[in-house]
């Protein structure tokens, strides 16, 4: 049952053919509102297609490279910023550190979750677990009535490639990241408002580095061996809390570590200044480096698969 959940919500209903996306004028770019507030995020559409998914040359895990069929998606131009985030936190219809299928927003944090690098205005929302980001999905579905949720790990990286088959989307030099993103080269060790750096050919920014951004899949190492040839929207299901995986680097990485490959596993260790017993479900008190981008399908499933998704995957 769980395969046949995920496949229907992964999958956007478009064809893999990219030409067909570009000449559907419903599929562009569009600006979604969150209702009983004045903010407002950007979605840019990403056409069909398939990549090679891995990196015969990079790390373990990143091998063998496969080729990976994915339909049409639309994924957030920046990270979800504090902003658009601290809605959902400081919602008091909702309730509190109570587990029930109704929405719950998260209790309060440990500690501040800026450590004097910024908040309102711009900055990335950091610091949560991946279900706490899921959990944000399901709060802004039933502001907006649109499913919005977090990417596959093949989704990710099939938008920061942008149709690219190098290290990076704008090719091999590393050098020219200081143009695309902020990593331990020029971040001065912190985090900074979303979009101050050029986007990827596809519009998206911040894709590598600043913070890093949870993805949907259960952190396997050898997962790409285990995709036949031409997977089609394939997606790792949730077993335990961690090991999940975040990609895309953060302001605290190096280079290599922002590559469109590279895949980071969660680690405990993340909040292990938490003084809860049992530790926070929503927070990590030491990973100020993490953050998350919305993606939603092209076609929207049905409000029975939506509640199935999310009893799938909020653990």
């Amino acid at each position: 049952m769980k395969k046949l959940i995920v496949a229907v919500l992964l999958c956007s209903g478009a064809g893999i053919v990219v030409a067909q996306e570009k000449k559907d004028a419903g599929f562009q770019k569009y600006e979604q509102d969150i209702p009983g507030s004045s903010v407002k995020f950007t979605m840019v559409p990403i056409p069909a297609g398939s990549f090679k998914m891995g990196n015969s040359s990079g790390d373990a895990d990143e091998k063998p490279p496969v080729t990976v069929k994915l339909d049409a998606f639309y994924m957030g131009a920046h990270e979800v910023s504090f902003d658009e985030y601290a809605l959902f936190q400081n919602d008091e219809s909702l309730g509190q550190n109570v587990d029930a299928d109704a929405v719950t927003r998260p209790t309060p944090p440990y500690i501040d979750l800026t450590l004097g690098m910024g908040k309102e205005g711009g900055f990335p929302a950091n610091s949560m677990q991946q279900r706490a980001a899921v959990m944000y999905c399901k709060w802004l579905y039933t502001k907006t009535g649109v499913f919005y949720r977090l990417p596959t790990e093949a989704e990710w990286e099939y938008a920061a490639r942008a149709g690219s088959a190098t290290p990076y989307f704008f090719g091999t030099d590393p050098k020219q990241l200081d143009d695309y993103a902020w990593y331990a080269k020029n971040s001065e060790d912190k985090y900074h408002k979303i979009g101050l750096k050029k986007p990827n050919p596809w519009g998206l920014y911040d894709i590598y580095g600043n913070v890093a951004e949870w993805v949907l899949d259960q952190y396997q190492a050898d997962y790409y061996k285990t995709l036949g040839k031409g997977a089609a929207n394939p997606a790792r299901l949730p077993q335990s809390r961690n090991p999940r995986i975040v990609r895309g680097g953060n302001y605290k990485d190096d280079a290599a570590s922002l590559r469109s490959s590279n895949r980071t596993e969660s680690d405990p260790i993340w909040n292990r200044r938490d003084p809860q017993i049992p530790k926070s479900k929503w927070w990590n008190a030491d990973a100020p480096f993490v953050g998350f981008r919305l993606v939603r399908p092209a076609k929207q499933p049905s409000a029975e698969e939506i509640e199935k998704f999310f009893s799938t995957y909020i653990l």
